[in-house]
């Protein structure tokens, strides 16, 4: 006679199971729509790459959706020794910072160019070497975005003089220190090309992860909470003893 299928369920390990368990989907369905996010970024990206550069000037206005990577092309000439030191940028494993100089536009105004990565002393105690780009120049390279909000772990107080260190592109502090005695900054920073004049070392990326690795985190996820409601369903019934009779009831 075949067995019947019966539960036990055990208190603890079914409250454990009721808390772990929609955790562990509800992180798979987050990957899938972090993978979805990344993949609708690397279109957006690659729709505006293809068009033409335009002058800065004539997109100030424009709303955060229509700059994000728009190709832009500036007139002017760095400020000499104006520029922030973001903090922490890793390279190829390599400490450094990147440098977002000061940009006056000869059609009036400021923009903060962001013009690569320096290597840097990861003890801070030396100032990284950046190459100073004298004169008149025009450059291209893109508005950059931001997907939200910078993360610190305290307001940050920025020292007198130059150059400024930062942990985060905090643009409304930015503009207020620039625009004491000065002309209004472009509310933007501009990621500079890799072949223009003043440029470091250049290597933007838009994506941080692919959204193949998110679709890999999400299998990893799901696959959790299956092996997780099987363990559950194992312990807290005699299935294994119904299979095992059926497989041998065949024989």
């Amino acid at each position: 006679m075949a067995a019947r299928l019966e539960f036990d369920f055990e208190w603890r390990i079914t409250l454990f199971t009721l808390a772990l368990l929609p955790m562990l989907i509800s992180l798979g369905f987050w990957q899938l729509q972090r993978a979805e996010e990344k993949a609708q970024l690397a279109v957006a990206f690659e729709a505006q790459q293809s068009r033409p550069p335009v002058p800065l000037a004539e997109v100030w206005e424009h709303s955060p959706q229509d700059l994000a990577y728009l190709p832009v092309m500036l007139n002017g000439r760095f400020l000499e020794d104006q520029y922030f030191l973001l903090d922490n940028r890793m390279q190829q494993r390599r400490y450094g910072n990147e440098v977002l100089a000061v940009f006056e536009l000869d059609s009036g105004g400021l923009a903060l160019v962001n013009r690569g990565w320096v290597p840097a002393d990861p003890s801070r105690q030396r100032a990284p070497q950046v190459p100073a780009s004298a004169g008149t120049v025009r450059i291209t390279g893109h508005v950059y975005v931001s997907p939200g909000e910078p993360y610190l772990l305290a307001d940050e107080d920025l020292d007198s003089g130059w150059p400024k260190q930062i942990q985060a592109v905090e643009m409304d502090k930015i503009s207020h220190i620039l625009q004491v005695g000065s002309e209004p900054l472009f509310p933007y920073p501009v990621r500079i090309d890799a072949d223009q004049a003043g440029a470091l070392s250049v290597d933007w990326q838009v994506i941080n992860v692919s959204p193949q690795k998110h679709h890999g985190y999400a299998v990893q996820w799901f696959s959790m909470a299956v092996v997780l409601a099987l363990i559950y369903l194992l312990r807290s019934s005699n299935l294994w003893q119904v299979i095992r009779g059926k497989s041998r009831g065949q024989e």
